[in-house]
């Protein structure tokens, strides 16, 4: 058992320098440190034992010297220092009055056994612990923020019937999306990278329909394949050569709701999207959005999910990988659908 106070080893994950492209597992090294497990007097600090890591593709867009598509500068990882993201951990030591030694929370820290953290007021408190710990990265998480915006609060919610696609589906956020839809009385159909997906997808997540994309030479064909009257809503994580297909099936008035276009974050030059065109033809309503504008909507995440999941309505797949060490690994197989699930990082007990 260690002691308040006490100094300690700490293993942590540090970035050897920006990156272009994919990350590498050679882009990213393990050292060890020391730390005080106690915050500094007068601080409002929390420190914390880190539990579970998360794996998310934005973090790729933290590694890079030039700044893209986040919000601050202190939102890239400097070389030399630890990466971070989305975690649970324990409160070992607080100075912050809505912090006590003892609780569990969830939020941004660091890739590392322990963390201090300089501004807990971003950390969200768990408080049923009748579920895995690891579900608040994934499911009770940011990606459960993710789905739900993606269904209730950006476009208007599918209706009863509705036909609805979605990308990358297998994945942290896909899944929810895919079952959340099929909960509202949709016809449900989702696109995966391989034969395993596309068989968890049609009988673990229970999507109506599923394929690989990586099968299909022509993605229209596909798509009107399962989608003979076209499509309502479709929810993009992929974005490219997938979203110019759904442009010519989407059905008129349709709406398509985009968080990510993994397709692209790596390409030398964009690809070119040749159907913009039946945007205007078929009246689309296209919005993108980010979980970071949604925070607020977790009350009415917990409310809704939690009975799903007690009760046994919902599945949430994980791959879940232990030991700090391995972290590395598992979040650069992200970019090679290497991940089956949500992908997460056990730290510690």
């Amino acid at each position: 058992m260690m002691e308040k106070g006490e100094e300690v080893k700490n293993k942590q994950v540090i970035l050897r320098d920006y990156v272009t492209g994919y990350p590498k597992e050679s882009d990213m090294y393990i050292a060890t440190n020391t730390i005080k497990l106690k915050v500094p007097p007068g601080s409002n600090a929390v420190l914390v034992k880190n539990l579970y890591l998360s794996c998310d593709p934005t973090m790729q867009f933290r590694m890079r010297s030039l700044r893209g598509p986040l919000g601050s500068v202190s939102e890239y990882y400097v070389p030399g220092s630890p990466i971070n993201g989305f975690g649970v951990a324990e409160v070992l030591d607080s100075g912050h009055p809505n912090c006590n030694a003892g609780d569990l929370v969830w939020g941004t820290t660091g890739w590392e056994e322990y963390s201090l953290i300089q501004m807990p007021e971003s950390l969200f408190k768990i408080q049923h612990t009748d579920v895995p710990l690891s579900y608040y990265t994934g499911i009770l998480g940011m990606p459960g923020i993710t789905a739900y915006a993606a269904l209730y609060e950006v476009n208007s919610p599918p209706k009863k019937g509705e036909q609805v696609f979605i990308s990358a589906a297998s994945g942290a956020v896909g899944q929810l999306v895919g079952q959340f839809s099929k909960m509202m009385g949709c016809y449900v159909v989702g696109s995966a990278g391989s034969e395993q997906k596309v068989d968890l997808l049609k009988n673990k997540l229970g999507f109506d329909d599923a394929f690989n994309y990586k099968e299909e030479r022509d993605l229209d064909a596909a798509l009107k394949r399962y989608f003979p009257h076209g499509i309502d809503l479709y929810f993009d994580q992929v974005g490219g050569k997938m979203l110019d297909a759904v442009l010519l099936n989407m059905k008129v008035h349709g709406r398509i709701t985009i968080s990510g276009m993994i397709s692209q974050y790596n390409l030398p030059q964009l690809e070119v999207l040749r159907n913009l065109m039946h945007i205007v033809w078929k009246r689309l309503s296209i919005k993108g959005f980010t979980h970071r504008d949604h925070h607020h909507v977790y009350p009415k995440l917990m409310e809704r999910v939690m009975p799903y999941i007690r009760e046994k309505k919902v599945v949430y797949v994980e791959d879940v990988v232990e030991g700090l060490e391995n972290g590395p690994a598992a979040l650069v197989g992200l970019f090679s659908g290497r991940n089956f699930g949500k992908q997460v990082v056990k730290v510690a007990k």
